[in-house]
């Protein structure tokens, strides 16, 4: 079972932004920038392209509304998506407020977010859903 499955079971305290029966999406606690939110499905697949189609087609749609907050939330030029799927192995895409290319680099420091913050930012992106 990955990290990701014990925290849609509950197992593992997550800031959840968004759920329905397919998929789940909660606060990254080691984020990129303040507002990096990921979406995973509610299965257990490695490889985002292994997905079965249609929650390929529905990720995207379900990531639709919570990418247009993170956008209403934070000071950013757009919500840009990332999948690398490297560190987990379950899939998921990644949503982050960005203004420049560099946002989206995984090779720079991710500190650990405070939960301070992080209640902060969920409350943000919820209160724009």
């Amino acid at each position: 079972m990955t990290i990701f499955s014990k925290i849609i079971k509950g197992e593992i305290p997550s800031y959840k932004i968004a759920e329905n029966e397919k998929f789940y999406a909660f606060l990254d606690i080691y984020p990129l920038r303040p507002g990096h939110v990921l979406v995973i499905p509610k299965i257990e697949i490695d490889k985002l392209f292994d997905l079965p189609d249609e929650y390929l087609a529905e990720m995207l749609v379900f990531a639709k509304p919570i990418a247009q907050a993170i956008e209403k939330s934070f000071d950013c030029n757009r919500c840009g998506m990332s999948v690398v799927g490297l560190e987990v192995p379950h899939a998921h895409m990644h949503l982050i407020p960005i203004n420049s290319m560099n946002d989206l680099n995984f090779n720079q420091p991710k500190p650990k977010a405070t939960d301070e913050d992080l209640k902060n930012v969920q409350e943000k992106i919820l209160a724009a859903l």
